[in-house]
């Protein structure tokens, strides 16, 4: 039945609307000159109408192909010369995972801290709730967890979102005001548009992303789509460069698919968690700024390029946000990708060790 109802009228409807308002506010921020205009433009307007209650929809499969574009297209930088170089900074990305997950503990004893009298919980799914909700992770995969350890999954769910949007914005935005833009030296492997090429990196991606959904990965279709890609790239191999209109309604869709989480019901979700939430991300913000600035001085990096790989934001957003900006993508997107792995596997354990 969850099945029919997918393809219903109705869901058609509000997903080709939403689509279209999308549409509509990524050609205006594109006239206004806003940073990723593609998707900070659909993020915000699916966002506010659907907090409005507007009958906003995601369709999963055009997210699944907007995530499967963008991480193709950052494989394609990942040539030999770029595979080298991110070798090399194995340390400094130990250090940035090190830096997420105490950041992520940091994050929790303080909303732990501050909400402990109020929500009325049992000091167990007091320390679960705050804990994944504080783990710099992914929305679904942090809230997955969380319901497994009995926390509030609704309280971390909300502060995932939260997150993501603010950092989603807030950073691209400042990044245009400070004028900070191209300092990307190493450009992707191939820029030419290859029809043969072009389908046959296709079907690649395809069946790698399709091999990570049977293995039950965090992020299939984006993981899939890079792992493989990564892998004919750092082969020496050059098939096909993606087209612009590929990558930009790619950004369309994975901005909706963010806009259309933020219903009425999730305004009225504990508002003084949302505030709290809304809080620490700027402090977060303004703490990976500086461990970004550290790391830039021990490793000879753009400061910025450490900024976007060490904040805490979603891996796909914070390489798009490279990608457009021309901002260290193939820096930015190892320290994104080996953090979520990271926090993936260690979540659960570092939990049970802390807290149990």
């Amino acid at each position: 039945m969850p099945l029919l109802s997918a393809f219903a009228p109705a869901s058609w409807t509000r997903t080709a609307l939403t689509l279209l308002l999308a549409y509509a506010a990524a050609r205006l921020c594109a006239w206004l000159g806003t940073p990723i205009p593609w998707m900070i433009g659909p993020l915000l307007a699916t966002a506010l109408v659907s907090v409005l209650g507007a009958p906003t929809e995601s369709w999963a499969p055009l997210r699944n192909a907007g995530q499967w574009v963008i991480g193709a297209a950052l494989g394609l930088y990942f040539t030999p010369e770029v595979g080298a170089l991110v070798a090399s900074l194995w340390w400094a990305i130990a250090l940035g995972v090190a830096w997420a997950l105490l950041l992520g503990l940091g994050f929790a004893a303080w909303l732990r801290r501050l909400h402990a009298a109020h929500l009325g919980l049992p000091p167990e799914r007091l320390i679960a709730t705050t804990y994944f909700a504080g783990a710099i992770g992914g929305a679904s995969e942090m809230t997955l967890l969380a319901e497994r350890q009995g926390a509030r999954t609704d309280l971390v769910a909300a502060a995932h979102t939260l997150r993501v949007l603010l950092v989603t914005v807030t950073i691209p935005f400042a990044l245009q005001a400070a004028g900070v833009h191209g300092i990307d030296v190493l450009p992707p492997a191939i820029r030419v548009v290859q029809i043969d090429g072009l389908a046959l990196l296709g079907l690649l991606t395809l069946a790698g992303a399709l091999a990570m959904q049977w293995l039950g990965r965090a992020n299939p279709w984006f993981m899939g789509a890079l792992v493989t890609t990564m892998a004919i790239t750092l082969a020496g191999v050059q098939l096909s460069a993606l087209p612009g209109s590929f990558t930009d309604l790619a950004q369309l869709f994975i901005g909706v698919s963010l806009g259309v989480r933020f219903t009425p019901a999730f305004m009225h979700t504990a508002p003084r968690w949302l505030g709290s939430v809304a809080v620490a991300t700027f402090a977060m913000m303004g703490l990976c700024a500086g461990f970004g600035w550290v790391m830039a001085r021990l490793t000879g990096l753009h400061p910025v390029t450490m900024l976007l790989g060490t904040s805490p934001g979603g891996i796909a957003e914070m390489a798009i946000t490279a990608k457009v900006l021309q901002l260290g993508v193939p820096v930015v997107t190892a320290f994104q990708v080996c953090r979520l792995v990271a926090v993936l596997i260690l979540a659960e354990p570092v939990y049970r060790w802390r807290y149990r």
